[in-house]
């Protein structure tokens, strides 16, 4: 595990919030995967809100850019250095992440994982994230009965987030498909279905640029794709825009994970079908509360009931409502919507 001083100079540059006049408060530290993404942004927000409401100091850090590990251990390293009683994060790669994760849990520290598990889950305290798998249940319940009839001929293209298949990943693309009704393989890996329907697998980087290219991708596979599931709503911005090039924007259906307000905002223009909202400001101000009570004496955080993780939560947004299935319309989800 390398400790350079450029690695300590990265940390640097993507310090955010620091107090140097707290000392006696505890450090809590929060760790996201980039701090450009505007769901990182809100959780931060959450944060720095819950960590007054608590009289704790909060120390943030951020990946370069998405899938930079090497930063997050860096920041690891730092916070165990400050004495921090606890660590939020949310990994750039679920398995890299682990063995600086045991350096910090040896050393005291309550580690939760925000928003995508470690893998394995139990590698962390705890874990504060969305049902990713139901989130992506949910989308792939609502195409297929919006497709109807047609969902037993659709040409389905799947836009993921990396080749390192972490965890959120592969929850919400396996969840995608679930809901759609395919059999999956090993629902701990993407791309090992065999039925027919599915065109391809490509990857976005969770970027509205790597969506677009991932579709002209898929695209020249098979023009005649129907449904377009997608990571995270900028992919599915990105994957609107190659199919608006080709003239194929009004007759292909897509579905997304996520409730940003630009999201949201294209749901209601009708760029995205659907999309399933998750709550990043509510698991970051769980986040700090557990912290705060770990760090009073209290225990370790509890998952609910029935699952490995603490669920914060998720809404399917749509304002074509399919069958009896719960949803709220995009009106409703800009009241909610982050970002």
């Amino acid at each position: 595990m390398r400790q350079s001083l450029g690695l300590f100079a990265a940390v640097a540059l993507t310090l955010g919030a620091t107090s140097a006049f707290a000392a006696d408060k505890p450090i809590v530290g929060l760790i996201t995967k980039t701090n450009t993404n505007p769901f990182f942004v809100k959780m931060k927000a959450g944060a720095e809100e819950a960590a007054k409401a608590n009289d704790v100091e909060l120390r943030s850090f951020a990946g370069k850019v998405d899938g930079d590990n090497e930063s997050q251990v860096a920041a690891i390293e730092n916070l165990i250095a400050a004495g921090a009683k606890g660590i939020l994060i949310t990994p750039n790669d679920s398995r890299a992440i682990v063995p600086a994760v045991e350096k910090a849990r040896a050393a005291g520290i309550l580690v939760i994982a925000l928003d995508t598990p470690l893998d394995p889950a139990n590698a962390a305290d705890a874990t504060f994230a969305t049902d990713n798998f139901l989130a992506g249940q949910f989308i792939g319940q609502w195409a297929a009965k919006t497709l109807g009839a047609k969902a037993a001929s659709a040409k389905i293209a799947l836009l993921d987030l990396n080749v390192n298949q972490i965890s959120v990943d592969v929850a919400r693309d396996q969840g995608f498909l679930k809901g759609f009704g395919i059999d999956l393989g090993n629902p701990a890996k993407i791309g090992d279905e065999k039925d027919a329907r599915i065109v391809g697998h490509d990857v976005t980087l969770g970027s509205e640029e790597g969506g677009r290219k991932a579709m002209e991708n898929l695209l020249q596979k098979d023009p005649g794709i129907s449904l377009v599931y997608t990571i995270n709503e900028p992919s599915a911005a990105g994957a609107y825009e190659a199919l608006r090039s080709v003239g194929r924007e009004k007759d292909v259906l897509i579905v997304s994970v996520d409730g940003g307000c630009p999201g949201v905002r294209n749901v209601k223009d009708g760029v995205i079908g659907a999309t399933s909202m998750q709550f990043p400001l509510l698991m970051a101000a769980k986040g700090v509360e557990a912290v705060k009570a770990f760090a009073s004496g209290g225990g370790k955080p509890k998952a609910s009931p029935g699952l490995d993780f603490f669920n914060t939560g998720v809404e399917l947004v749509t304002d074509k409502p399919a069958g009896e299935m719960p949803s709220i319309d995009s009106a409703a989800a800009l009241k909610k919507c982050w970002g």
